[in-house]
């Protein structure tokens, strides 16, 4: 027989589709030892047309030994779904704890190993640049009248030498469930040429301390954020670039020409940005009705400073228990493999979730002027990961975009949020002081006093 001939069987579906996805097939069928011994050979981190990996399905289908398996051999975790789910989102919804715990430490451990990858390209990339100066302003603004008045604005002043990297800014972070903004004087340094966790560290100028920015969690730390995924919703927000587009913004009423003006000291050519929308998922399956009432508590207790740990009469957290497992996936194999893409039969529990969309008009100003190019604004936004807006630029700066420096334009943060940014001054200086780069002598280190880095 021909071997380029695709065999069927008898069912209408090819046997070339079976030997697809071998991995995710052997899950289906819980074939531990199997499964153990193909994982040699192939690649944990494909995605199926579902765009579910080995992990995602292992966890939905409650194969706990095969989780286990995928983990201890670094399968990705922070890896999402056509759907936009990760293997975490979905343990979540599962509800199994020490599944959860064992994928939490996973990714961060992940996490740490993908910063310290990248940290010799990046500590090469900021002695290629001159010392320079920099201010960032942003607005935030909202198409809701009311949610507008109170949205904040904040001008990030930047200082760089050598390797050494300083973000001075008053917001310190956004919390994405209720708009929550908490202001400050912060200070972030990165050092490029310390070694964890001694290259960054974060101050609080108004209170005199601060926190050098862990890498390594403790046990009660993470059984306490456990906690907090076991009793709140799956949220996922995602920037949708794939029909984005770039025309030129036009100006003036009778004779229309291409809009132009002067950002800052820069010379800025104005486009519109097409198509662009921010789609956000919360899931509840996972969630029984006393849980949705506390929810919102719990958010408030939180970015207010406070604990949302229960504490019992001996002054000890009561942890979350294990859910009881979903009943078992009557989808099979090959109803799953021909289901339409993101759209298979429920492999664990039914969902609850909303779905939030919107579109956004937005501008962007690019200039040719800019001393900066954009592959050095990357690695410079690199740096100031741990601050949610930050990464936001980043990722709307890492689109392909017209030519020049965008010294301009509106992203998306929240579905009923969006960002003005404006780089309005930037200059290669010589003259800049060392001291800037170091704690000051007064300052008392809380290693407490920036829960989430």
């Amino acid at each position: 027989m021909d071997d380029n001939i695709v065999k069927s069987d008898g069912s209408g579906m090819a046997e070339e589709e079976h030997l697809s996805f071998p991995l995710h097939e052997c899950v289906f069928e819980g074939d531990v030892q199997k499964f153990a011994r193909l994982m040699r050979t192939e690649d944990l981190s494909r995605k199926d047309k579902h765009g579910n990996t080995a992990l995602h399905l292992a966890i939905m289908l409650g194969r706990k030994d095969i989780v286990q398996l995928l983990l201890a051999h670094n399968a990705p975790v922070k890896v999402k779904n056509i759907n936009g789910w990760t293997p975490l989102s979905e343990a979540i919804s599962y509800g199994d704890r020490l599944t959860i715990i064992s994928l939490l430490k996973k990714m961060k451990h992940q996490a740490r190993e993908q910063i310290e990858e990248r940290r010799p390209n990046l500590v090469s990339a900021l002695k290629q640049v001159g010392d320079f100066y920099m201010q960032i302003k942003w607005d935030f603004q909202s198409w809701v009248p009311l949610v507008s008045r109170v949205l904040p604005s904040d001008l990030c002043q930047i200082h760089k030498k050598g390797t050494s990297f300083r973000l001075d800014t008053t917001l310190v972070d956004f919390a994405m469930n209720d708009m929550k903004w908490e202001r400050g004087e912060i200070t972030f340094l990165f050092d490029g040429d310390a070694k964890p966790p001694h290259s960054l560290i974060v101050m609080d100028n108004k209170a005199g301390v601060y926190q050098r920015v862990r890498y390594l969690e403790t046990e009660s730390e993470i059984e306490d954020e456990v906690d907090l995924m076991m009793s709140t919703d799956i949220v996922t927000a995602q920037m949708s670039t794939k029909s984005i587009t770039f025309s030129r913004a036009q100006s003036g009423w009778i004779f229309r020409q291409d809009r132009k003006e002067t950002i800052g000291d820069f010379n800025a050519d104005f486009y519109h940005v097409n198509g662009l929308t921010l789609e956000q998922k919360k899931r509840r399956e996972h969630l029984s009705e006393e849980d949705l009432q506390k929810n919102k508590a719990i958010i408030e207790s939180l970015t207010k400073g406070g604990c949302a740990i229960n504490i019992d009469c001996n002054g000890e957290p009561v942890r979350r228990e294990s859910l009881l497992p979903p009943m078992p996936a009557i989808c099979t194999w090959k109803e799953y493999l021909t289901s339409p893409a993101g759209q298979h039969p429920p492999l664990a529990r039914e969902m609850v979730f909303k779905n939030t969309t919107r579109g956004f008009k937005a501008t962007v100003a690019m200039s040719m002027d800019f001393p900066l190019s954009v592959a050095m604004l990357m690695d410079v936004l690199e740096v100031t990961a741990p601050f949610k807006h930050f990464a936001k630029l980043r990722d709307f700066v890492n689109l392909k975009l017209p030519p020049g420096f965008p010294v301009k334009l509106d992203i998306p943060i929240l579905p009923t949020v969006s960002a003005k940014i404006t780089f309005q001054a930037f200059e290669f200086r010589d003259d800049i002081d060392s001291d800037l780069f170091e704690v000051p002598a007064n300052y008392v280190e809380d290693p407490s006093r920036f829960p989430d880095l």
